[in-house]
């Protein structure tokens, strides 16, 4: 720490020195020059005749004060002292010229740089005006002034002529500071390095011109041992010739070298000043304020307009090549501004070319197309050649174009700064496509509107999706609805089943046993039953949990053995075409539940037509692979399209007429499951189904199937003939339900076949009695049932354990008949006498005969047994 302290102040004071050498240098340098300019003032007696002249020493002065400072003030003093400690003055006069001296270089130096610019000052026409104003008063007035105080005190002038004395010393010191200031100011500021070959030859040469008409004008040598008075005889008014000096400095001064001006104005001045001194002409020395009068003028018209004039050339040339210099600095500024620019605009057309998705292209501010990227040609369909000044609204539909929808657009532009846009535009081909988009407004610096740009993307295909979406999404929702009214309707299907099971049964009894006055009362009730019958089975097939038995039928033949049933369906003013070609593709359905899909159908366009029209029904082979409805069909299909001419049914009702229970008919004439049925027999069998509906010009629906053209057909006459064979021995049918009323009607309906029958309530006992080893010719059981085992599991443990028991299952709804097998037939519920003995002839079991078929008398509590 001490080291480098001792370090520091060793560096400390080796500065100091090194500043205290170069100032003394300094103030040795100034004092020097200040003593030749005070020694040779001596030389001038004439003008100053007690020899203390102060025009040299003051201009000098101010031009070190303005150059170097205030600093400088010792080496002033001691300069303006050392000529006269010689000459033996007092200490007053020494004072008063050194102060003098001092004072009026420091004021004249303070107002130079408050009221000028400083050391600058020659460089301007005005500052060198304010120069020589300042050089007057108060430079001069100061020097002048202390000095003829200082000798008044020192007794050296009279009272009678100190005035005289005062305006002598203040116009020499006048005179002196204008001519010397100048020369050491420009001098010293002008490096040397900055002179060329032609410079200094100029230099030289209008010196020298100026010295030779110095001479000729002013110098005494003229007359004298040097110059013969012929020449002063031919030259009588050569003093006049002193005028032709403004010529070298005017063109000195109108090229714009100041230091030439007043170096040669210097020249030029001393010349006159020696001419003054031996009081040559224009300067007699009878009178000596005339003659300093004459000087003064003289070195006014010969420094300051001069000096003044090569100030403003060289104002005007350092402008120009100021205004060069920055008419070149933004000429490269332009030039990289416009490589720059060219190369943002090469980058931004490779961006914008380089944008695939999106239409970019700009508008002027009246909206015609200034720029068109390849991606709009690639959308729109204009090339740059064709649609370059067009107004974009060319790409509008004509409708929006009318009613002045791109103009609109571009007002929101400018209101808002951008506008997002979305709508349909057309092609150049006249094709519509779907845009999104916007529209920015494009403004200069100041704000003002230069055009707009407009971004625009083809939004079609997004646009199809998001439409295919919502319908994907209304075709789950209607799935999701149709599957749960379907459960439901299943669900009361089962026991609305199980209900008019025991209502037909017990009517088939009454019919049998009850007096034969009450037949229309029975009627009734079976007829009743029959509707319900045909309810429930609407409600199966909708939900799709109708048990089927599809065959492979010609739909062709099945249709035409139709037409009286269809027919019968509509009325008598109403026309019924059949359009069914030959040759048409076989399909593979349970014809019963198309028929009554055919019939339901025909019933609505009847109710549709109340004042007659025409029913259509045709039938044509198609090759599907697309969207219909809610399901994409794939493949080969027959198309069965059911045309009415009636009312029609409006759009917003139209996607609900496949609804259960849906229905626009009058209370009481329509229970809404007709084309619910429809609907889930088309389902079930693998197709669809679709309604087109115009309001007063009529309906179409049209019915997809499958078609089984690999498939062969199942022979009309073979599946309606039933063997006859008569057994007189009776067979023993074990009844299985845990309904103890549905039990009794089904064993009753046995009884009436001529067979005898055993109860149990569940598959465990059924399984319990076979184990017995009780004699049991046919099993009969319902599917839904309580426990562990259902009818299908009992169904599979008989086969398994009893492998030549026949077994026949019976349900109204149930999921568990999907897991049956499929060679095991199932009854659907409710069944009445006609229907089992058609169903148990269809039974192929070598055991099981049909018995002779006379009723019998007994009851049917006597009808069941127990165990």
């Amino acid at each position: 720490m001490e080291r480098a302290w001792f370090g520091k102040a060793e560096i400390s004071a080796f500065g100091s020195a090194r500043s205290a050498a170069i100032y003394l240098i300094e103030l040795s340098i100034v004092a020097a020059g200040y003593i030749g300019l005070a020694e040779s003032a001596l030389l001038l007696p004439a003008i100053n005749p007690a020899a203390t002249p102060l025009w040299p020493p003051t201009g000098f002065v101010l031009a070190l004060v303005l150059l170097r400072g205030y600093r400088i003030w010792p080496a002033i003093l001691v300069g303006s002292l050392s000529p006269y400690l010689t000459a033996g003055r007092s200490l007053l006069e020494l004072g008063s010229l050194g102060i003098s001296t001092l004072l009026a270089a420091f004021a004249g130096t303070w107002l130079i740089s408050r009221w000028s610019n400083g050391r600058q000052t020659f460089g301007t026409p005005s500052g060198i005006a304010k120069c020589a104003i300042i050089s007057f008063a108060p430079t001069a007035m100061i020097s002048s002034t202390i000095a003829v105080a200082g000798f008044i005190l020192a007794n050296k002038l009279s009272f009678s002529d100190p005035v005289v004395t005062w305006v002598t010393w203040w116009l020499a010191d006048a005179a002196g500071t204008l001519v010397i200031a100048p020369v050491v100011v420009l001098w010293a500021m002008v490096p040397l390095g900055s002179f060329s070959k032609w410079d200094l030859l100029e230099s030289v040469a209008v010196s020298i011109l100026v010295i030779v008409i110095g001479i000729v004008a002013y110098s005494p040598l003229i007359g004298g041992n040097l110059i013969g008075h012929d020449l002063n005889v031919l030259l009588p008014y050569r003093s006049l010739l002193g005028f032709l000096v403004l010529l070298p400095l005017m063109w000195a001064g109108l090229r714009g070298n100041q230091l030439n001006v007043a170096t040669a104005a210097l020249f030029f001045f001393g010349i006159a000043v020696w001419g003054f001194s031996v009081g040559s002409d224009p300067f007699p020395k009878a009178d000596l304020n005339g003659a300093l009068l004459s000087l003064l003028a003289l070195s006014i018209s010969v420094s300051v307009p001069p000096l003044a004039l090569a100030a403003a050339i060289a104002t005007r040339q350092n402008t120009e090549a100021h205004l060069l210099s920055v008419q070149d600095q933004l000429n490269r500024q332009i030039e990289r501004k416009n490589l720059a620019l060219n190369s943002a605009k090469r980058h931004f057309l490779i961006l914008i070319e380089g944008v695939v998705d999106y239409a970019i292209f700009a508008l002027d501010k009246e909206g015609h197309v200034a720029s068109w990227n390849s991606a709009a040609q690639k959308i729109v369909g204009y090339t740059t050649e064709e649609i370059i000044g067009k107004h974009f609204g060319i790409i509008y539909r004509p409708d929006e174009r009318r009613a002045g929808a791109p103009n609109r657009a571009l007002e929101l532009a400018v209101e808002r700064g951008k506008h997002e846009v979305e709508g349909w535009r057309i092609r150049k081909n006249g094709t519509p496509f779907f845009i999104t988009g916007s529209v920015s407004s494009n403004h200069d610096d100041t704000g003002n509107l230069i055009g707009f740009i407009n971004i625009l993307r083809d939004a079609t295909e997004r646009r199809d999706a998001e439409e295919k979406l919502v319908q994907a999404r209304e075709q789950l929702a209607m799935s999701q609805k149709m599957e749960a009214i379907g459960k439901l309707t299943g669900g009361i299907a089962h026991d609305f089943n199980n209900l008019l099971m025991i209502i037909g049964g017990s009517a088939q009894i009454f019919a049998r046993l009850l007096d034969p006055k009450l037949p229309r009362a029975i009627e009734a009730i079976q007829t009743a039953a029959k509707r319900g019958e045909t309810l429930t089975r609407q409600l199966l097939t909708f939900s799709r949990h109708q048990h089927l038995s599809p065959t492979v039928v010609d739909l062709n033949a099945s249709i035409k053995n139709m037409r009286t049933m269809i027919e019968s369906s509509l009325r008598g003013n109403i026309v019924y075409n059949e359009n069914i070609g030959d040759g048409v593709w076989p399909v593979k359905v349970d014809i019963a539940e198309l028929e009554l899909a055919i019939v339901n159908i025909a019933v609505n366009a009847r109710d549709a037509m109340p004042n007659g029209g025409t029913f259509t029904l045709s039938v044509n082979d198609v090759t599907l692979d697309q969207e219909i409805g809610d399901n994409r069909l794939k493949g080969a299909f027959l198309a069965i399209a059911f045309d009415d001419t009636g009312t029609g049914i409006p759009p917003n009702l139209l996607s609900k007429m496949f609804d259960p229970f849906f229905t626009t008919k009058e209370v009481g004439k329509g229970t809404g499951l007709g084309l619910s049925q429809v609907y889930g027999f088309a389902h079930q069998a693998g197709g669809t189904v679709m309604a087109d509906s115009k309001v007063g010009q009529g309906t179409t629906i049209t019915v997809y199937l499958p078609s089984c053209a690999d498939e062969q057909m199942t022979s009309n006459e073979a599946s309606a003939a039933k063997a006859k064979t008569q057994h007189s021995q009776r067979q023993t049918v074990l009844v299985v339900d845990d309904s103890a009323e549905v039990a009794e009607v089904t064993s009753s309906l046995f009884e009436h076949l001529g067979y005898e029958t055993i109860y149990r309530d569940s598959a465990e006992a059924a399984l319990k009695l076979l184990e017995a080893g009780t004699k049991i010719d046919l099993v009969f059981s319902d599917i839904v049932m309580p426990g562990t085992i259902d009818g299908v599991g009992l169904a599979r443990e008989i086969r398994s354990r009893y492998p030549n028991l026949a077994v026949v299952l019976t349900t109204g709804y149930s999921d568990a008949e999907k897991t049956a097998p499929s060679n095991l037939r199932i009854l659907r519920k409710p069944f009445d006498t006609e229907a089992l003995r058609d169903f148990i002839h269809d039974i192929k079991s070598p055991r099981l005969l049909k018995p002779s078929g006379v009723p019998l008398a007994s009851s049917t509590a006597g009808a069941l047994h127990r165990s």
